[in-house]
């Protein structure tokens, strides 16, 4: 079960290990045994045994955010385009980050029957496919994250200097860009990524030139400063300074625009801080800077749970950034009120529409800045 993640988002590789396979009982209780061959050290370290509750926990874990996940991201991209209209460029930024977390999203089935079977059975197409579609989910994700953020921060902060740059269209043009450098930095894996057959089993593998290290330390450095160091620092900086700002305001909603700023903080610290940690560990022991025998045997291990962990995260930014919303909230309300009647054949049912939810909304936006506040927070 060790591969299932770790194998397909190319966080550990095999071309460094050793590998002898036991056959595992039907109850999975056998671990798979890989040596790591120290060589300088005059050491064969020998791994821990894959846990018993791996082969259950993954395909339920994946299962149950694949679920949540895609119906809570369908429902705000249902939202945006039917009632909202992306009329404003928070608009646009909040469609393509769910975009974005549909792309991880959907590479969760494929996960479901590779944890199951511990073999990659959808063929060398799809193994570059899925990998790719992962990354660039990953990095637009993290992206559009950073981004909003800026959004956030030149709203409330700078909110009479940037009314005119704000537009839909300058959203629209920004939004190409970070799909484009998403793209380009995903490209390393849609290269890398094949299947592979490793010890009479079917993996999705990124396979380096002769085995080169220097590509996979690389990937992950890659990964811990376009998708981490930077992100953390613009998001460090434009919250602290939106929090100065809420500081001047006196009105009741100005501690809960302060509990949302913490939250959207802490929770992308907690989903992509650990996964970061291990890459970089990961990139230790390629350069042989780790050589502790017992620290390389939990690292893929520690890799599958952090990279399972950072996914909880697309399920719930539909939560963080859409849900919590004024705005979002009554064109929900509306949708579902209107659907509901709709299907029951209620007459009068336009009294719902989207036209006089966006005329209180433009009114309420107008009334104070604390409503700006709201509007983009």
């Amino acid at each position: 079960m060790e591969q299932n993640l770790t194998d397909l988002l190319g966080s550990s590789g095999s071309e460094d290990m050793l590998m002898s396979y036991t056959s595992p009982t039907p109850n999975y209780s056998a671990a798979y045994e890989y040596a790591f061959d120290y060589s300088e050290l005059h050491i064969i370290c020998h791994p821990e045994g894959i846990p018993e509750f791996a082969p259950t926990l993954f395909p339920v874990l994946y299962s149950i955010l694949f679920v949540t996940g895609l119906v809570g991201n369908a429902l705000v991209v249902w939202v945006l385009t039917v009632y909202m209209k992306i009329k404003t460029m928070t608009d646009m930024y909040l469609l393509n980050l769910t975009l974005s977390d549909l792309l991880l999203v959907f590479s969760l089935p494929f996960l479901v029957q590779y944890s199951i079977v511990s073999q990659w059975t959808f063929g060398n197409a799809l193994c570059k496919i899925i990998s790719s579609v992962y990354f660039i989910g990953f990095y637009s994700n993290v992206f559009f994250i950073t981004i909003m953020s800026i959004d956030r921060y030149l709203a409330i902060v700078h909110s009479l200097h940037v009314q005119g740059i704000r537009t839909t269209a300058i959203g629209f043009i920004t939004s190409l860009v970070v799909w484009v450098v998403a793209i380009l930095a995903s490209l390393p894996d849609l290269l890398f990524f094949q299947e592979v057959n490793d010890n009479n089993q079917i993996k999705c593998l990124p396979h380096y030139p002769s085995g080169n290290n220097g590509w996979k330390t690389f990937s992950n450095f890659e990964v811990n400063i376009l998708g981490w160091l930077i992100p953390v620092v613009v998001l460090i900086f434009c919250y602290h300074n939106i929090l100065k700002n809420l500081q001047k305001c006196h009105t009741k909603n100005k501690y809960k625009a302060i509990k949302l700023v913490f939250t959207v903080v802490i929770l992308f610290f907690l989903s992509w801080t650990p996964v970061n940690i291990v890459l970089f560990l990961d990139s230790l022991k390629n350069m042989h800077i780790i050589n502790d025998c017992q620290t390389s045997q939990r690292l893929d291990l520690a890799v599958e749970l952090t990279e399972a962990l950072s996914y909880v995260h697309c399920c719930l930014n539909p939560v963080i950034y859409a849900f919590v919303g004024e705005k979002f909230k009554k064109h929900l309300c509306g949708a579902f009120k209107k659907s509901v009647c709709f299907l029951s054949n209620c007459k009068g049912y336009g009294a719902f529409g989207g036209r006089s939810l966006d005329k209180h909304s433009s009114l309420h936006t107008k009334s104070s800045q604390l409503s700006s506040v709201g509007t983009v927070l």
